[in-house]
């Protein structure tokens, strides 16, 4: 259909890992089908779009990062419509629908995109469509495809209101027959058309009809089999392995790829980031700070920065630049038999005949890269596949059996088991390649379907004045079931590579870690910092703050507390503020981790109070049983109350989002409804204050 005679709607995404991205994409693919035209801009192309004049109707995709920030790209565009000179009308010529996504263990649940939904709605624009959350804790599909699917039937209405009904009737025509093509009415025509595309892959030499009955024969004869199975990543039971199917439209393939034999060129891992400050720094020290018999292992390392130029504060953080596992990378090019391809040099460019519009080349896929170099440090092969990569190995797997499973799990009908067997199983791209064995992907599908590998980022646990030239971090060496046909242990990404990467200088528990070595420097890895960090000790040192960092969480505190030491030492005579650390881990004698420091700082007067809960341990005395920290911190809700409400204090949070950061959360609503004498949501309404006036500052995750 010629461009003028579609309807045009401005859709602008904002995205921090390129999920935004992809789901923008896709609202641009389906919208063709339905009449419409998307004009695409990343929200920070701000030369590209004018909202200021926008008449058309006005979609946003947007994703949260950090602790419910916009993503950076949105950055500007949130500075500029939070300008309190705008007048309350600036936008009342907008007419928009927004898709927020978040992730629902973090406190701020879709907040980038209620941010700029809230400031929209103040500035008078409306509309059009209701807005979606996507929680990625259960599945962005689950509301990102019904969203996506009432998209048109609110593009069309809009559009009817604003120009009349004349020629909207060729379009609802053309919208439904869409439908039908693309499968999102209609279900039984569609299981018709996945039959007939599976009777293309039969035997040439049979006719259809043969061919149907046979595989009528079959399926019915295996479903009777397996009615005494539950079902698994590979098989299904009745109704859903009886039922018509509703899968997505096959997304559009838009790379051809050349392997030529390697050139001789030099690789770098810097090379993988657009960002300009990437440091490589050698590690000068690596230590375990948990015992050999506890339930996690606990790794500091110490970078030596002594020749950058790198500038940190307490509470900021960084990013690690890390590869794929050798033995993973080696696996996955076994099983795609490109093993003697693995040096050659990839070349990409664009399909001539692709139907993705606006089709452009990975930006994270470097120019003449070896095979083995892109799936080492450019693709998160541990990815677990979203739905639509699936439906694009549908058409690369011969077994009649397998290919149905596919169409199963990229479906409506099978959306609890793709939850089931993919998702919650961490079931990545090698997993299904060895579950399916009849899928044979090309080499240019899994570049177009791989998410770039990200940088993994970590707190900074050491205070720059405290350790001149070093910078400490700590981790948990990450492990993980992936359930598919049988259940493989992995390792982190990035946890696993270091914790190999630093084997031979490792120090056991028994050394003490602040104390800076003079040993020979071990390996480098790449390293940048990351931005818009509030996470710093106040800027006025008398106000009392609170410290709440079980397990590794502690990190940025001791980066907080060595700062203070150092600070007190130079100005002696200032007012400093008392400082209250909750820790907790699962047993004292394990995993306490800084244990001699804070002590020091306690006895020292730096830290005021040490409060600390061992989970796995037995009470001990008759004292109060304080199991996880915010049971500590209830124990102290009095002091806590006048802390935060009457002495202008701060309080910290570090560590896990899904569990303690909520407990923490609710702790708190509790205590200063309680000592406050008011509604819990009033209570709720005062710690949201103290959120705003970064006050009550959190650094977590999942």
């Amino acid at each position: 259909m010629c461009l003028d005679k579609m309807r045009r709607f401005l859709l602008l995404y904002a995205t921090q890992k390129g999920q935004a991205k992809a789901i923008a994409e896709v609202i641009v693919e389906k919208a063709v089908k339905y009449g419409f035209f998307a004009d695409l801009h990343c929200i920070s192309e701000s030369d590209k779009y004018n909202l200021k004049t926008e008449t058309a109707p006005l979609v946003i995709v947007v994703s949260t990062t950090g602790t419910g920030d916009p993503p950076d790209t949105a950055r500007k565009f949130v500075k500029e419509i939070q300008d309190k000179t705008l007048p309350v009308d600036f936008f009342a010529h907008l007419r928009y629908g927004l898709l927020g996504l978040g992730d629902s263990e973090y406190t701020y649940f879709c907040n980038g995109g209620k941010i700029i939904d809230r400031r929209l709605q103040e500035l008078g624009a409306q509309h059009f469509y209701d807005t979606g959350h996507a929680d990625d804790c259960v599945g962005l599909e689950l509301i990102v495809e019904p969203w996506i699917d009432g998209l048109w039937a609110a593009l069309t209405k809009h559009f009817m209101s604003r120009r009349g009904k004349e020629d909207m009737s060729g379009t609802l025509t053309m919208a439904s027959n869409a439908s039908l093509r693309t499968g999102l009415v209609e279900p039984e025509l569609l299981h018709v058309e996945s039959q007939i595309q599976l009777l293309r892959l039969g035997d040439s030499g049979r006719k259809d009809s043969e061919v149907l009955e046979q595989n009528t024969a079959n399926s019915s004869q295996s479903n009777t089999l397996i009615e005494d199975f539950e079902s698994s990543l590979t098989c299904s039971v009745p109704p859903l392995s009886q039922a018509s199917l509703n899968i997505p439209a096959l997304p559009p393939e838009y790379l051809q790829v050349h392997l030529q034999e390697f050139l001789g060129q030099v690789e770098s891992q810097t090379s993988v980031t657009s960002v300009d400050s990437v440091f490589q720094v050698p590690i000068s020290k690596a230590v375990q700070l948990t015992t050999n018999d506890a339930v996690k292992t606990t790794l500091l390392l110490e970078l030596d920065i002594s020749k950058t130029d790198i500038s940190y504060q307490p509470g900021d953080a960084f990013n690690v630049i890390c590869p794929n596992s050798d033995t993973e990378v080696q696996n996955l090019l076994q099983r795609l038999q490109l093993t003697d391809k693995k040096e050659h040099c990839v070349f990409l460019k664009i399909r001539g005949d692709t139907k993705k519009k606006g089709a452009v080349l990975p930006q994270h896929i470097p120019e003449r890269s070896s095979l083995q170099f892109i799936f080492t440090w450019c693709l998160e092969i541990q990815a677990i596949p979203k739905k639509a990569f699936l439906r694009a190995l549908v058409d690369y797997t011969s077994g009649y059996a397998e290919k149905r499973r596919l169409q199963e799990l990229c479906s409506k009908q099978g959306a609890a088991d793709y939850n089931r067997f993919v998702r919650d199983s961490c079931v990545c791209l090698v997993d299904l390649l060895h579950a399916f064995p009849s899928c044979q992907p090309p080499l240019h599908l899994l570049l177009e379907h791989l998410p770039k590998l990200q940088p993994r980022p970590y707190s900074c646990a050491s205070s720059s004045l405290f350790h001149p030239g070093k910078l400490h971090f700590v981790f948990n060496l990450v492990e993980f079931l992936s359930n598919a046909t049988t259940a493989i242990l992995r390792k982190g990404v990035c946890t696993g590579w270091l914790a190999r990467l630093v084997a031979p200088i490792l120090q056991p528990n028994t050394q003490a870690p602040c104390a800076d070595g003079g040993q020979a420097l071990g390996p480098e890895i790449s390293i940048y910092l990351r931005t818009a960090n509030s996470f710093h000790l106040p800027d006025d040192p008398s106000v009392p703050i609170i410290m709440v960092g079980p397990g590794t969480g502690i990190a940025p505190f001791i980066g907080f507390l060595q700062h203070r030491e150092k600070l007190q030492e130079q100005y002696p005579d200032d007012n400093f503020g008392a400082m209250w650390l909750f820790f907790g881990c699962r047993h004292k004698d394990k995993d306490y981790l800084f244990r001699e420091e804070l002590e020091h700082f306690l006895k020292s007067g730096i830290l005021t109070h040490l409060k600390v809960s061992f989970s796995r341990d037995a009470p001990v005395g008759e004292e109060p049983s304080a199991k996880y920290v915010q049971d500590n911190i209830q124990l102290h809700s009095k002091q806590m109350a006048r802390i935060l409400l009457l002495e202008n204090g701060y309080i910290y949070v570090c560590g896990d989002a899904k569990n303690m950061a909520k407990d923490v959360n609710d702790t708190l609503v509790e205590i200063i409804s309680k000592e406050a004498g008011v509604e819990k949501l009033e209570a709720m309404k005062m710690l949201a204050t103290l959120k705003e006036e970064k006050r009550y500052l959190q650094d977590i995750w999942s």
